[in-house]
């Protein structure tokens, strides 16, 4: 028996197989080979074309046969793991009606303030806990706003993941999780938050289904099944945004514990029991994977946008001559020689939408001390590590004003955290111990899949095979660098 999940970035898709007897992961892919475009038809947009994610999708699944032989009629059930915040419009029979409106799109910043306004602050931080800021019910009424002919045609909306799911099964549905981070849970009282619908004159019925985040959500459509060669009684039995769901892939689970990534956007995820909010907005609050109505579960969530997205930027720009892109592991290997400081080159990794941790203002990129005598690709790519570390401690220090801190931190061994000078930056800055797992979030996918469907009692016993890999504490010299060379980059942050 074989439980199959799917992780929907905006880089790529990636997807495992999960072998139920021996709980290890069997086989893995990544499609496309080359990552993903995100379109800009204007300046701070960013959209997707859902109709690819959905043909990458059913070419990763061909893949893990074709590559490794797996048997998919033994598939059981789907976990699917999806980039948070995204919109997609689809009419009755699940076609778009537009590309997707992803998370690092900024145009729907101001209409969701508007909305903050018009409902009052008070009321919105007590029950969708901050403002509908430019998530996607911000979103939703931008293109209402903007393209009325295309928002009439829509009859669902729906997060990246769930249009996945819909595909696969054929049905439109949602979750609880997936509507609080569309800024669409009322926390208060443990519903969907129909009050922002009517604030922003929306029609409720474009809400799919309901369903929970683990269960036998929906079987799979059988002309699907058939084409992808699946068994007709494969179910989806999980699904969550990403970063919860990384947070499920390294078993956080309880209050107190926190989780990292750092993929495309960098993100610091800590699980609290308490619906905590910044009045600011500058980091915020979403229902976590294993939140029931009996016992409370959420997740702060801090994301700077600018991280995998500064490196693969790095990577093009580095790259010359006729042999290609050079590989990321280059890019690691020429950081480390330099020192840290960089030489004081100083690099602020913001250029990809509209930032929170300023409140959703627009902040862009810079580079500040440049001298083309002394700094050549090690000072710039260690300064870009330094700096992606450097926004995100500057995110935690708000974390820890509302209790969401903690020293230990827990992070799959991939992306830039393959990077040994990335982790050396981010304990001695953060000042927490780094507890490194082999792990990724289509594993957390197909483990989640696995529980859904009934074969593991209960979570923990899901991630009980975690294999923990290595242990990395600050030291006292490097810290007390980091600190010093934090505190010039942070004094800057106002002259961007």
């Amino acid at each position: 028996m074989y439980f199959l999940g799917i992780d929907l970035g905006s880089s790529s898709i990636k997807l495992s197989v999960l072998d139920a007897q021996s709980g290890t992961i069997t086989a893995s892919v990544t499609v496309p080979e080359f990552e993903m475009a995100i379109e800009a038809p204007q300046f701070g947009w960013a959209e997707q074309n859902p109709e690819a994610w959905w043909a990458y999708t059913k070419g990763g699944i061909a893949l893990l046969n074709s590559k490794y032989g797996i048997d998919l009629k033994k598939i059981a059930a789907i976990g699917i793991a999806y980039q948070m915040h995204g919109l997609v419009l689809t009419d009755e029979e699940l076609n778009p009606v537009r590309p997707s409106i992803i998370w690092c799109d900024s145009r729907a910043a101001e209409t969701g303030d508007a909305i903050y306004q018009k409902m009052g602050t008070d009321k919105c931080q007590q029950s969708i806990l901050g403002s509908p800021g430019n998530f996607t019910a911000a979103k939703l009424k931008w293109v209402k706003d903007n393209e009325p002919e295309v928002f009439n045609k829509a009859r669902f909306m729906m997060l990246p993941g769930d249009y996945i799911a819909a595909k696969l099964s054929g049905v439109a549905q949602t979750t609880p999780s997936g509507l609080s981070e569309a800024a669409l849970w009322n926390f208060a009282e443990n519903r969907p938050a129909t009050e922002v619908l009517d604030a922003m004159e929306l029609p409720h019925n474009l809400l799919p289904e309901v369903v929970p985040t683990f269960g036998q959500q929906a079987s799979i459509n059988p002309e699907i099944a058939d084409e992808l060669g699946l068994s007709n009684d494969v179910k989806i039995t999980y699904r969550a945004g990403d970063q919860p769901n990384n947070a499920l892939s390294l078993g956080v689970l309880n209050a107190g514990e926190i989780a990292t990534t750092a993929g495309t956007s960098a993100v610091i995820y800590s699980v609290t029991k308490a619906n905590a909010f910044d009045a600011n907005n500058r980091v915020n609050t979403f229902l976590h994977v294993n939140n029931i109505e009996e016992d409370k579960s959420n997740g702060v969530l801090l994301c700077i946008n600018g991280s995998g997205i500064l490196y693969q930027w790095l990577r093009k720009t580095l790259s010359t001559g006729a042999d290609g892109l050079i590989s990321y592991e280059s890019l690691n290997t020429e950081a480390a020689k330099a020192e840290p400081g960089s030489k004081g080159l100083r690099f602020y990794p913001f250029g990809n939408g509209v930032e929170r941790i300023f409140s959703n203002k627009p902040a862009m990129s810079g580079i500040q001390n440049l001298n083309f005598n002394i700094h050549n690709s090690p000072e710039v790519v260690r300064a870009a590590c330094e700096g992606i570390v450097f926004a995100m401690n500057y995110g935690f220090d708000i974390m820890k004003g509302i209790n969401a801190g903690g020293t230990v931190v827990k992070a799959g061994r991939a992306n830039l955290f393959l990077s040994p000078v990335f982790r050396e930056i981010f304990v001695n800055t953060t000042q927490t111990t780094l507890e490194l797992y082999n792990t990724s979030g289509a594993e957390g996918a197909a483990r989640g899949a696995a529980y859904g469907n009934g074969y593991y009692p209960t979570l923990d016993a899901a991630f009980e095979n975690l294999e923990h890999l290595e242990t990395i504490a600050p030291t006292e010299e490097l810290s007390a660098k980091y600190a010093e060379i934090y505190n010039t980059w942070k004094s800057h942050i106002n002259s961007l």
